[in-house]
């Protein structure tokens, strides 16, 4: 049986790590032309070398999300080597700094607000005139159940991420009947590196995970991989603005 992204080339941002990783990898495996973006190149070439060595076809290309130059050249980068661009999962991000809204430092919020939200912004400005090119395509953004509700201690990170679910919306909205559909996985507490750094630093406990998420678990990067692979396929054709929890139904409560 065919993969279910056959032959189709998908770029995808953070997949040096987490739930970016694990996207890249199941994409590989599914049939896609990968192109793994992500500022640490360790993290990224590893995840190519995994999908080459499971048959699968990937290059890397070291980008910074934030940076308008690097955003254009990872567009170069997957029309020089692919001819094309069909899928984008704009998944990079960071956690920041966690502290209530006063001790939120102008920096951090910056940092935060330039790469998980103006990020996925400059990411969508280049992508979306490729794919109007090629017929259209299908764009997944990396909100999280932060941008769907609040989290105290993380006005930045929750400020960013509900952006990103709102600036899912528009852009679905504007190029509905263009091809192009544009949804957001929105991750609950996700067994990442990046929630890994939350827990080392004693900004939850895992008991107080298991205790917020109705699953009373943790969810696994392959499970939103497989969310975002959806999305990007054929068979969610009807599906547009969506920010889709994948939450273990953290938000439903």
């Amino acid at each position: 049986m065919a993969g279910r992204v056959e032959g189709k080339v998908a770029l995808i941002t953070g997949g040096g790590s987490g739930i970016g990783q694990a996207t890249a990898l199941l994409f590989g495996r599914e049939g896609a032309k990968v192109l793994v973006a992500d500022y640490n190149a360790e993290g990224g070439e590893r995840t190519v070398k995994t999908i080459k060595e499971a048959g699968g076809t990937a290059i890397f290309h070291a980008a910074d999300v934030s940076n308008p130059q690097d955003v254009d050249g990872l567009m170069h980068k997957v029309v020089e080597t692919y001819g094309r661009l069909d899928c984008a999962f704009n998944n990079a991000g960071i956690e920041g700094q966690m502290g209530n809204t006063p001790e939120c430092s102008l920096e951090n919020w910056n940092r935060v607000i330039a790469i998980n939200l103006t990020g996925v912004f400059l990411c969508m400005k280049y992508e979306i005139p490729l794919m109007l090119k090629h017929g259209g395509g299908s764009i997944v953004n990396t909100a999280s159940a932060a941008g769907l509700v609040g989290l105290a201690g993380g006005s930045a990170y929750v400020a960013a991420k509900h952006g990103v679910a709102g600036l899912t919306k528009t852009a679905a909205l504007e190029f509905a009947q263009k091809g192009i559909r544009v949804n957001a996985v929105c991750p609950g507490f996700i067994r990442t590196p990046m929630v890994e750094r939350v827990l080392d630093k004693g900004t939850f406990s895992e008991e107080q995970i298991f205790a917020a998420e109705p699953m009373h678990r943790m969810g696994k990067p392959e499970e939103i991989a497989e969310a975002v692979l959806w999305l990007c396929s054929d068979a969610s054709s009807f599906v547009t603005g969506l920010p889709m929890p994948v939450d273990g139904g953290y938000v439903a409560q």
